[in-house]
């Protein structure tokens, strides 16, 4: 366990304190862990524990994610600061710090990834064997696991009718904030703990911007009309404050029911995928509906790396792949355009561009990112159709008629420079057809 040795940290996690265990919930205000912690036990110390098994794996050391989070820390330790209190951070895997220290109770919010579930399963079982108790509350979500089910108790696997249920049962409860940032003063008094550098914990500065932890309600409100536009600012970009929690999802859904139902739906979305999830954690490695896993996909080396790089010959897809990589941002339009040409026109396994976005995208969400990639090839619950296939020349004359967002991203479109297309559509279109019409039969 960095930064911290045992003696240290049984130093600074007495018997008389209450963990309040950071994770994907790095804010004070609304959190439901938190006020729960604050409000049944008092003398509650935050700790964030960088995850080994998680960052290890990271090739990247310029990882923009790691570096959100430690600003994201920062800020929050500051504001423990000032109300007398500090955030312990460490190093390592939770599993061990958990064998170290022995607290009154710990407390978090639920995480609904295979991982985390195991992770979360096996420490409660260390702190059972102390007499240490181990809360989780439900915070990321608006309904999870089997709150939102079919009338004879399965879970959802098409979208519309989740959503209608989803809406039918929202009332004002489930809305409601859990208001922790107004009894800080239940924190246990302690001076400033150390935490660590970015380059400590073994990574680098990229000098990222990050979105701002604002809700644009002006956007918001014409989000049904500008949403699928990516040379235009029609989106909120909170996608990564969800993501790690820096904003509550109560707080969204609540404006989200007030003044957009469109962009309301974009968070049934995000709680349909935890469901699926959740109820199906097969879909990680495998298609959803079995008979896709048939495909005989090409996975073309030269081609996969031609899609990352933004060098197909095809506009939009290289103007989206070329702002992933510079910015870990993507728009969800062109999401969905460069998985279908991945999947579609290159015949490349949905599993490569899947993992592709997992290294990339800042607000990179396993839920959702293995929703998305199922859905774009055809292998998913409520997914499009094996035999739509997108047209990127009619997405861009569709969405980026004047080439504004492709122009930004693809400065030497219509030049000699600009490489030809890898393949032709049709001849795409047609060979994808009966490459899924054989896998399918």
């Amino acid at each position: 366990m960095k930064y911290f040795d045992k003696q240290k940290l049984n130093d600074i996690v007495t018997k008389e304190v209450t963990i309040f265990w950071l994770r994907r919930d790095l804010r004070l205000e609304d959190n439901a862990a938190l006020y729960n912690a604050l409000t049944k036990e008092g003398n509650v110390l935050p700790v964030f524990i960088f995850d080994s098994n998680i960052l290890d794996k990271l090739e990247d050391k310029k990882d923009k994610r790691v570096e959100f989070i430690w600003q994201s820390l920062a800020l929050i330790k500051k504001t423990l600061e000032d109300a007398g209190s500090s955030l312990l951070v460490v190093q390592g895997d939770p599993i061990d710090f958990y064998k170290q220290v022995n607290p009154k109770a710990v407390y978090t919010n639920h995480d609904y990834e295979p991982y985390a579930i195991e992770r979360d399963q096996k420490i409660k079982e260390i702190l059972a064997q102390k007499n240490i108790s181990f809360h989780s509350f439900k915070d990321q979500v608006i309904f999870e696991r089997d709150e939102i089910v079919k009338d004879d108790g399965k879970p959802y696997t098409v979208f519309t009718p989740y959503s209608k249920k989803w809406k039918s049962k929202l009332s004002k409860e489930n809305l409601q904030s859990f208001p922790s940032e107004k009894k800080l003063k239940e924190l246990r008094a302690t001076s400033p703990l150390t935490m660590p550098t970015l380059q400590e914990i073994g990574f680098e500065e990229t000098g990222a911007a990050f979105p701002e932890r604002v809700v644009k309600q002006s956007i918001i409100q014409h989000y049904h009309e500008k949403r699928n536009f990516p040379a235009i600012i029609g989106t909120t970009r909170l996608s990564v404050h969800l993501r790690f929690g820096t904003v509550s999802i109560r707080k969204l859904a609540s404006i989200g029911l007030e003044k957009n139902e469109t962009w309301l739906n974009e968070l049934i979305w995000r709680d349909f995928y935890h469901m699926i999830l959740w109820h199906f954690p097969n879909v990680v490695n495998h298609a959803f509906k079995p008979a896709y896993d048939n495909i005989e996909w090409r996975n073309n080396e030269d081609e996969y790396k031609a899609w990352c790089e933004g060098k197909t010959g095809y506009p939009i897809v290289d103007a989206g792949m070329r702002e992933l990589n510079e910015t870990g941002f993507m728009h969800n339009r062109v999401r969905m355009i460069v998985a279908s040409f991945l999947t579609k026109h290159l015949l490349i396994d949905w599993r490569w561009g899947e993992a592709y976005f997992a290294k990339k995208l800042l607000d990179f969400d396993l839920a959702a990112n293995n929703g998305g990639w199922q859905w774009a090839a055809s292998s998913g619950c409520d997914a499009a159709p094996y035999f739509r296939v997108f047209n990127p020349a009619l997405q861009t004359d569709k969405f980026d008629p004047e080439f504004q967002y492709i122009k930004k991203w693809v400065p030497e479109f219509n030049t000699p420079q600009y490489p030809k297309p890898i393949v032709e559509h049709t001849f795409a279109r047609n060979r994808v057809l009966k490459t899924y019409k054989e896998a399918l039969s």
